[in-house]
């Protein structure tokens, strides 16, 4: 499809061969450009692609980032979900000592009723989430204060 475009009182003649296809070809003034929907940056990335390369050094063993993550999930010593649903039952309070392998708390999922157990064998210093309540994959859901050995069952 032809289109005659005016910005900036300029007129462009503006080709598009196939708008569902991604990316969009569009031949603006006989100039072919490959356009992405929903690419705010479109023009940007363009006027820097004629730009010449700026070097940079190359460094095969870069310094790790250290960084704190702030979601508990992450943390090590978190018991964290293995699938999304509700807790139905939580079998232990902060101070409880558990071993790698005891069922800590039940989670219902798509009306099955799973137990979860400890990883870790230690004691318990937080219980995150509470009978009744909805928890994501991943979420943390009990903080142990110090680990034992883990075990993968």
């Amino acid at each position: 499809m032809k289109y005659k475009i005016t910005v900036k009182n300029k007129l462009y003649e503006v080709e598009i061969e196939n708008i569902n296809a991604r990316p969009v070809i569009a031949h603006v003034d006989g100039e072919r450009f490959e356009i992405l929907p929903g690419d705010v940056n479109q023009a940007e990335t363009k006027k820097e692609a004629n730009k010449p390369a700026e070097k940079k050094s190359f460094n095969p063993n870069p310094a790790p980032a250290v960084t704190i993550s702030p979601n508990p999930a992450i943390s090590g010593n978190n018991l964290t979900a293995p699938l999304p649903g509700t807790v139905v039952d939580v079998f232990v309070k902060p101070g409880d000592k558990v071993e790698a392998g005891q069922v800590v708390l039940i989670i219902e999922a798509m009306k099955m009723k799973n137990s979860i157990r400890s990883v870790f064998s230690g004691t318990i210093s937080e219980v995150l989430v509470s009978a009744g309540q909805s928890v994501a994959h991943k979420q943390a859901l009990v903080k142990f204060a110090d680990l034992g050995e883990a075990s993968w069952m």
